[in-house]
C-alpha cells in the first residue's frame, strides 16, 4: 500500500482514469509491473519529503526490470565489477552514461577518461554498490522516481498507456503544486510533457536523455546531480 501521506491524492488521480481503464487495471494480469507494485514510488517517500520528479515515460520492457521506479532497472544488481561498471549496468545504456557522469559530478572521474580502466581503478570503499541503493539516495534527496505510464503491456501500446494515464498525472501534478517540486525531464519525452501538462508552475530542468553520450558532460546535469551524493553510502 503507498503511504497515508499519498492516499488522498492517488484516490483521486485513480479515480481521474476512464472507468473502462480502470477495470483493465483491476481485472489485467498481462502487464507489469502488477497492480501489487505499480504504486512503489509512492509506498517509500514520503508526499512532503518531495522535492524532484523524475519523469520516465514508461517501466522498462521487461518483467525482470520493471519495478516500479523509473529508471531502476531491477534487473541490475551490482552496479560494478572487478573490471569497472558491471556487466548488466554496461548493457543498459542510460543508466551506464548516467554512472559515468555520477562519477564525474562526485569528482572521482573527468568527464573526458570515463573508461572501464578508469572506473577500475577507483577507490569504491565509500560507494553504493547496489540499484537498491541507488533507489534510496534518490529517495534521500527527495527525487520522486515516476513513470509517465506506470505499466507496461507491449511497445505498440506504450503510447495508448502514457495517454490513458495522463489524467492521473495532471491530478497529480495539481496536488503537488503547493509543494513546488522541481521537475526533472529526459529528453523528447520532456517536450511531450511539457505539450501535454499546464507546467508554468513547475521549475523544469530539461536534459537529453542519458542514453546520449553527451549526458556524462552535460553541465547542468553534473550541476543537478552532483550535490546530491548519489553513489555515496
Amino acid at each position: 500500500m503507498p503511504q497515508s501521506s499519498w492516499e488522498k491524492i492517488l484516490s483521486e488521480a485513480y479515480a481521474s482514469l476512464e472507468a473502462e481503464y480502470q477495470k483493465f487495471l483491476e481485472e489485467d494480469e498481462s502487464y507489469f509491473p502488477s497492480k501489487e507494485n505499480y504504486f512503489n514510488a509512492f509506498k517509500t517517500l514520503h508526499k512532503d519529503k518531495v522535492k524532484y520528479i523524475l519523469f520516465g515515460q514508461d517501466p522498462y520492457p521487461r518483467k525482470e526490470s520493471a519495478g516500479g521506479y523509473a529508471f531502476i532497472d531491477t534487473k541490475v544488481q551490482n552496479l560494478f565489477s572487478d573490471t569497472g561498471l558491471s556487466k548488466e549496468v554496461n548493457r543498459a545504456t542510460s543508466l551506464r552514461n548516467f554512472m559515468k557522469m555520477a562519477l564525474v559530478a562526485s569528482g572521482r572521474l573527468k568527464a573526458e577518461e570515463t573508461s572501464q580502466e578508469a572506473i577500475k581503478d577507483l577507490d569504491k570503499t565509500e560507494m553504493i554498490d547496489y540499484i537498491d541503493e541507488l533507489r534510496l539516495n534518490f529517495e534521500k534527496n527527495g527525487v520522486l522516481l515516476l513513470n509517465t505510464a506506470l505499466i507496461f503491456t507491449d511497445k505498440k501500446s506504450s503510447k495508448k498507456h502514457i495517454k490513458a494515464w495522463r489524467p492521473f498525472v495532471q491530478s497529480l501534478l495539481n496536488a503537488l503544486e503547493e509543494n513546488s517540486p522541481k521537475l526533472i525531464l529526459f529528453g523528447t519525452h520532456a517536450k511531450d510533457l511539457k505539450k501535454q501538462f499546464s507546467l508554468d508552475d513547475f521549475d523544469a530542468i530539461e536534459l537529453e536523455h542519458p542514453y546520449n553520450h553527451t549526458f556524462i558532460s552535460n553541465p547542468k546535469a553534473l550541476e543537478l546531480f552532483g550535490p546530491m551524493h548519489l553513489l555515496e553510502k
